[in-house]
């Protein structure tokens, strides 16, 4: 397990993660970078999104506790 700094290193190396605190299982975090071709993709900049316990794809937002918590691992 890590903290977020890892985290973020490891969704910047194209892996997703999760945390096992997390109530819903199966959820995780992946990282959308645009394609080289902007016209390709309407999303111009990177994101953060989460697959949700339902299998949705939505853009995820950090809560304090999700930044400072160490027990995020690789998906």
């Amino acid at each position: 397990m890590f903290d977020f700094g890892e985290a973020l290193r490891v969704l910047k190396n194209g892996r997703a993660v999760t945390r096992v605190g997390w109530n819903g299982k199966g959820q995780r975090l992946m990282l959308h970078s645009p394609l080289q071709s902007p016209e390709e993709d309407e999303m111009t900049l990177p994101y953060i999104f989460i697959r949700t316990v339902q299998g949705d794809l939505v853009p995820w937002l950090a809560s304090q506790t999700d930044l400072l918590s160490e027990d995020w691992c690789i998906a």
